[in-house]
């Protein structure tokens, strides 16, 4: 009987059922035991590393904060609260969302993706995902959303003074990381606090032409931006809930131990010396002032006298060319004879190439056009009254019918970045293109581009380029 029911080991290990001693199961193989070993021991390691934080957490929570800012007591001011800090937020979010579409504008009125020399940031990659062929018309676009752009991120400086001024107490929270969520909280603002700085700081200082910082501003400024925005919607993402029901709650202060306090509000305040609303108030104030100082520098008129942070000493003086420029002749390096008699225009394109002297640059028909000039800096000129030889009749000389393609300008200056750009066909075939040799009934002066200079309307200024001396029509790489 017991033969009977007896089965022999197969070749490859015992016998199916058989057990290991001392299990009640299958045996298995030494390599699978030896992983869920590992495995078993790597769970109880992060379990006891888990264990060892928790602790640690506990432990400082209990010590309590050290001495200094980090104890909210240290901070005592009686007007920082959840709704002082949830205006301030609003405003903010309002303002920069403004400021970053203007800004993704600025950088696609350069055309970046149409040629090699257009792009001031290789290397974009998807971060040029919305780019857009710059329309010419209506032919003031730039100049509207350039102004906004440089004005509007002037004017929030003192909101966005205010608003750090009224969360610092939680930048000095203890202990600094409570959870993940708040980890990663904690590193938007980092991001945020550090990336409006840079954003603010660099382009206060492009507006005065002080580039004193390394590197390109357009480069800078733009991954900056992206940096800065990432950080923004990932802070806007865990306070905004919070913040509408600190508006809707009014200024009311909370408790300073409550949840609506936030962090915020001081357990031990000073005497008030001003009201929530006085703040605002006084930011307001700041506010109104240094639009007073920037806006007319892109409104015009009488207002550009109150124009007192634009930049200075770039003002030609009154007459035909008193309006301003950023470059002149001597600045990147023009000189006498680059645009004197032997001077000349070389237009190319679809294998033919013609030289033109300045007379008989003159004796082609001239046409007229009223365009500004308008800069990133944020600074613009009123309508000027342009006249020269239309970009079409000038690729007609070379044989190219009404398609005309797009072209490369090139100056002869020797310095400096924008020596030479390329125009979209868009840009060549409106009527307004020229390349202009007289503005305002006179000849051009060396510093607004003597012989002559390119003007195209809702481009910006640094794409108007002066003392041109090559235009390859068509092929532009």
């Amino acid at each position: 009987m017991d033969a009977d029911h007896h089965r022999p080991d197969t070749p490859d290990g015992p016998a199916r059922g058989d057990t290991e001693p001392g299990t009640d199961g299958p045996s298995r193989p030494a390599p699978l035991r030896a992983a869920s070993a590992s495995a078993r021991a790597a769970s109880a390691s992060a379990r006891a590393a888990s264990a060892s934080a928790r602790a640690a957490l506990a432990s400082a929570r209990a010590a309590g904060p050290p001495r200094g800012p980090s104890r909210p007591e240290f901070w005592r001011s009686p007007l920082r609260g959840p709704w002082l800090t949830a205006v301030l937020g609003i405003v903010l979010l309002l303002g920069i969302t403004v400021l970053f579409a203007t800004g993704l504008l600025s950088y696609a009125a350069y055309e970046p993706d149409l040629a090699a020399v257009n792009d001031q940031t290789p290397g974009k990659g998807l971060l040029g995902f919305y780019l857009f062929s710059w329309p010419t018309s209506p032919y003031w676009l730039y100049r509207v959303t350039q102004g906004v752009h440089v004005t509007l991120g002037v004017v929030l400086v003192p909101v966005l003074l205010a608003k750090l001024w009224s969360v610092i107490p939680k930048l000095f929270a203890w202990p600094p990381v409570r959870s993940p969520a708040q980890a990663v909280e904690r590193l938007s603002l980092l991001l945020l606090v550090g990336g409006a700085g840079f954003e603010f700081a660099t382009g206060i200082l492009n507006v005065q032409l002080h580039y004193v910082f390394p590197g390109s501003f357009y480069t800078l400024h733009f991954y900056g931006a992206w940096v800065f925005i990432g950080a923004f919607a990932v802070h806007v993402a865990f306070r905004l809930p919070r913040a509408v029901r600190a508006l809707r709650a009014g200024p009311r202060q909370p408790a300073p131990d409550s949840e609506e306090a936030a962090g915020l509000v001081s357990p031990a305040p000073a005497a008030p010396t001003i009201s929530r609303r006085g703040v605002l108030g006084m930011v307001g104030l700041g506010s109104l002032a240094l639009l007073a100082v920037t806006a007319g520098q892109s409104v015009g008129g009488w207002f550009r006298r109150t124009a007192l942070l634009a930049p200075h000493g770039r003002d030609p003086g009154p007459g035909p060319g008193g309006f301003q420029i950023n470059k002149t002749a001597a600045s990147v390096g023009i000189r006498p004879s680059d645009t004197g008699p032997a001077w000349r225009l070389t237009v190319r394109g679809g294998g033919r190439q013609i030289d033109l002297t300045y007379a008989r640059l003159l004796a082609l028909p001239q046409n007229e056009a009223l365009l500004p000039i308008a800069c990133v800096e944020g600074w613009s000129t009123a309508d000027q009254h342009w006249s020269g030889v239309r970009l079409t009749d000038l690729a007609a000389l070379v044989g190219l019918g009404t398609d005309t393609p797009q072209v490369l300008v090139e100056s002869v200056q020797r310095g400096g970045s924008f020596s030479s750009v390329v125009l979209s066909g868009r840009q060549v075939r409106d009527a307004r293109s020229l390349l202009a040799v007289r503005v305002n009934g006179a000849v051009l002066s060396r510093d607004h581009g003597h012989p002559a200079r390119v003007i195209i309307p809702g481009a910006p200024g640094v794409h108007n380029t002066k003392w041109v001396t090559r235009l390859t029509f068509g092929e532009t790489t």
